[in-house]
């Protein structure tokens, strides 16, 4: 009788590898590796990865280069809203899990298996992510959560796995717990679980200190059109690679260090190091361009949606009715987003220092307190009278009560 195949979101660590053998072993599955390279992995590194799957028993090893589509249908739609969940953070995470997902369903449907799995804790976001996701657009495969179910200790995974020979990779524990992707880095965990604790220097890797920035700032042009990065300093770039580069030029100047104690899905508070040193910068640029370039009302009312899309996205409601009906309404004001943005980077900082639009409502001659003002300020007395009526009349015979 042919076993049941389960795939396996494979990120080529402890947990992960020995999970292979645990679902084999108390879930009678042949498992299936998937491993999703969203830009966290160097030059070859996900070669191993294929390898190490394979060695430690799973019938097939898939590993998927999916940093332009991360880009392009995720970190996109994700800057047209300048998501940023509680206003900080960039939703480095958040973003990649449901590509991920979608990777593991269309890996199971080609291999003909009748679930997926995911490595993750109990505790953490991210269990709610893969599970929701794949209710939403595979709601016929079950999830498993070895991880989450077995409970076993690091050590106690490192005992299990030596007692089977399996060549998981055992390296002196990290005290933190990292996930990093093209749009950022996140660490938890160690001495950061203490909220009053400083992060340490050796936590971060994409961002400089401060006190090893240059001495003189950096400046550099973003070119949006439709809302979307598409040339950095004049030079065309795909948007991952754009991502990259304006990541590598910012971090060197300390941009992009978020510290939050952040309000998880699954209802604690969590202490959270970030670095987005690419994403700050681009957010940074396109919320002010959008400034420049919509109208009042307009920009108003997606203001105050943005949050709601940031918080859906953290709470793992990726392909979901509301996030769907979001994106349709965060597009429209796209159309209007097109110029260039200077950004300063200096010390920590990526400070706009220039914005122009073909498509700005910016009108210097009714901005100009000098002789071009073309405002009319004999209308203005009437205009204030008006706005300012109800107040009167609410003073006049509430105001006392």
């Amino acid at each position: 009788m042919t076993a049941p195949r389960c795939v396996l979101a494979y990120s080529g660590g402890l947990d992960t590898s020995v999970a292979i053998r645990w679902l084999a072993e108390h879930k009678g599955y042949d498992v299936v590796a998937c491993a999703v390279d969203v830009g966290q992995a160097g030059p070859g590194a996900l070669d191993e990865v294929r390898r190490r799957a394979l060695e430690c028993g799973a019938v097939e090893s898939v590993v998927v280069d999916a940093r332009a589509e991360f880009a392009d249908d995720f970190v996109a739609p994700a800057i047209a809203a300048n998501a940023l969940y509680m206003g900080k953070y960039p939703l480095v995470s958040a973003l990649s899990r449901p590509l991920i997902t979608r990777h593991l369903v269309r890996v199971a449907g080609e291999s003909g298996a009748e679930a997926v799995a995911h490595g993750c804790t109990g505790k953490g976001n991210d269990q709610v992510r893969f599970e929701v996701t794949a209710m939403a657009i595979a709601p016929q495969l079950r999830v498993e959560a070895p991880i989450r179910e077995w409970g076993l200790t690091r050590d106690a995974a490192i005992r299990w796995a030596a007692e089977r020979e399996l060549p998981v990779p055992v390296r002196p524990a990290s005290p933190y717990s990292i996930d990093e992707n093209l749009w950022g880095r996140t660490a938890e965990c160690g001495v950061l679980e203490d909220p009053w604790a400083a992060p340490p220097e050796e936590v971060f890797e994409r961002s400089a200190a401060l006190a090893d920035t240059p001495d003189t700032p950096e400046e550099l042009v973003l070119t949006f059109d439709a809302g979307l990065p598409v040339a950095l300093d004049g030079k065309e770039l795909d948007l991952a690679g754009l991502v990259a580069e304006v990541d590598r030029r910012a971090g060197a100047h300390g941009v992009g260090r978020i510290d939050m104690v952040e309000d998880r899905l699954v209802g604690i508070k969590s202490r959270e190091v970030y670095e987005c040193p690419g994403a700050v910068t681009i957010l940074t640029a396109h919320r002010d361009l959008e400034d420049l370039c919509l109208e009042q009302e307009l920009a108003q009312d997606k203001r105050g949606l943005e949050g709601r899309y940031a918080q859906l996205v953290y709470n793992g409601l990726w392909f979901t009715p509301l996030k769907e009906a979001l994106d349709s309404f965060m597009a429209v004001p796209q159309r209007y987003v097109t110029g260039d943005v200077r950004v300063r980077l200096f010390r920590g900082h990526a400070a706009v220092a220039g914005r122009r639009s073909p498509h700005g409502l910016y009108d210097h001659d009714l901005a100009t307190y000098d002789e071009a003002d073309r405002f009319d300020h004999t209308r203005a007395e009437g205009f204030v009278k008006l706005w300012g009526l109800p107040t009167k009349v609410w003073a006049r015979r509430q105001g006392r009560l």
